[in-house]
């Protein structure tokens, strides 16, 4: 038992807060699952990934002097490579256009493709021979004078190349240059076309982070887009990955924590984990769905969900139940269900046997579904609106009983839902329209029989119960 409330605490002690807006973490804290080394490399020009599965993060992480030594490991061609942001959702009108500069842009006819070539041109060459003034003024430079920009970026390649280095120019959040759908495909697919146009150089490369909803839209409707498709990486983290990224930060927790948390390690594993300067590894075997990784959460949580096997195992409990309706799981969902799950042990069961209580397991499920929708909340504003008014719902339930609670709150039709960013994609096509929109980002499942279910990571944060279920506070 008192080892048992050690782990705990030193749990508590340990860095399981991940913010969702693209802070790089501290070194010891970085974790690579190796499915997504393949979006590190400096040849994948395009990276998809949902909500949460790492877009922002690896743009922070790459653009971090004190991280890149770490990243380089995992991805040796990364060494020698300048890297510098093409755009973000954090302004930088001097660096590139902002929503409101787009729209202008935009009205006034100019190419999506050439706004961002100018874009490119502006952090590849010296910033001297373009002209300063508004982004008008850079881009009508570049169109008048291809022949001198042709020879300005042609003599920047040699020089770059001589050096041995290259270049790297990163965007990500493409979300916020458009409130408008159309603009928006407009505005991406000039960039997907800007990318291709990059890669006639040698030493100058993009990588752009996408949405999985602005990808599956007509962005790549254009000659030779197999070319960078080709090329595409998918963002996901597996439940090994998760586990992975929990013993990773875990192990690197400061003080004599840290010294209870590598000691529960070392009493798994029978080795402590590899020390390099001053950050502490997982051997592989514990960054993979193996018998040692489960025995490794089974040290914290015990081996069922309940007092025997019939309640489930919590290694693959805690994960599956922060799922989406489309499989996937947020590393900030589960280090957050897995750190109120410690503090709920310890407030509610202080002498149990284990560091995390199986019931506190479940009440952790709570507070990361309501991260959960704050998150998805800030991407996607109009889906508060749509699910909060299903407060109450037992599901499954029938699809009649939805759009009942829909037509309530919006009597004019899905059209009038009012949102200051991207609206629903298909909103135009009535509450079936809405319905798919609702599906396909995961919060939602239609079952084969047309029934409405809601994963529990969305369930529980908008008030929906289930029979059996883990249960919404209140």
């Amino acid at each position: 038992m008192d080892n048992a409330a050690e782990l705990r605490q030193a749990m508590l002690a340990a860095p399981l807060e991940s913010s969702s807006f693209g802070e790089e973490p501290l070194p010891g804290t970085l974790y690579i699952p190796p499915s997504h080394v393949k979006a590190l490399r400096l040849d994948v020009h395009l990276v998809v990934g949902g909500r949460g599965a790492g877009k922002s993060f690896w743009t922070a992480a790459l653009l971090s002097g004190d991280l890149r030594a770490i990243i380089d490991g995992a991805a040796p061609e990364l060494e020698n490579v300048d890297i510098v942001t093409g755009f973000s959702g954090r302004g930088d009108t001097d660096a590139y256009p902002n929503e409101d500069v787009f729209a202008k842009l935009l009205g006034e006819g100019y190419d999506p493709y050439d706004i961002w070539r100018t874009v490119m041109l502006r952090h590849i060459i010296d910033s001297r021979v373009v002209p300063e003034g508004y982004w008008q003024d850079k881009i009508a430079w570049f169109k008048t004078s291809p022949e001198e920009a042709e020879r300005e970026l042609r003599s920047a390649d040699n020089s770059v190349s001589r050096d041995g280095r290259r270049k790297l120019v990163l965007f990500d959040a493409l979300d916020r240059t458009s409130s408008d759908w159309d603009s928006m495909d407009r505005i991406v697919r000039g960039l997907l076309r800007a990318a291709l146009w990059l890669r006639s150089y040698t030493s100058f490369h993009a990588k752009i982070f996408l949405r999985t909803d602005q990808f599956e839209r007509t962005v790549t409707d254009f000659p030779d887009a197999s070319k960078l498709l080709a090329t595409r990486a998918e963002l996901s983290w597996a439940r090994h990955d998760l586990h992975g990224l929990l013993w990773q930060r875990l192990i690197n927790t400061q003080g004599s924590h840290g010294e209870v948390l590598r000691e529960a390690y070392r009493s798994v594993v029978g080795e402590a984990p590899k020390r390099v300067e001053e950050i502490w590894l997982l051997h592989e075997e514990a960054k993979r769905e193996t018998p040692l990784q489960k025995q490794l959460f089974e040290k914290l949580a015990g081996p069922w969900m309940g007092r025997d096997r019939r309640r489930g195992v919590p290694y693959t409990w805690s994960a599956g139940h922060l799922a989406d309706g489309n499989g996937q799981t947020s590393p900030r969902s589960f280090l957050a269900a897995l750190r109120q799950a410690a503090s709920d042990t310890q407030e509610r069961y202080p002498d149990h046997e284990r560091a995390l209580h199986y019931e506190s397991i479940k009440r952790g499920i709570r507070e990361a579904s309501e991260i959960r929708v704050d998150e998805i909340s800030e991407d996607y504003p109009w889906v508060k609106d749509v699910l909060s008014c299903l407060e109450g719902l037992t599901v499954p339930c029938e699809y009649d009983a939805v759009i009942k609670r829909w037509e309530e709150k919006f009597p004019d039709g899905p059209d009038s839902i009012a949102t200051n960013r991207l609206p629903p994609q298909h909103a135009r096509r009535g509450w079936d329209g809405l319905r798919e929109d609702l599906s396909r980002l995961g919060l939602i499942e239609v079952k084969s029989d047309g029934r409405i279910d809601m994963p529990d990571l969305y369930r529980v944060g908008f008030g929906l119960g289930r029979k059996g279920g883990v249960k919404p506070k209140g």
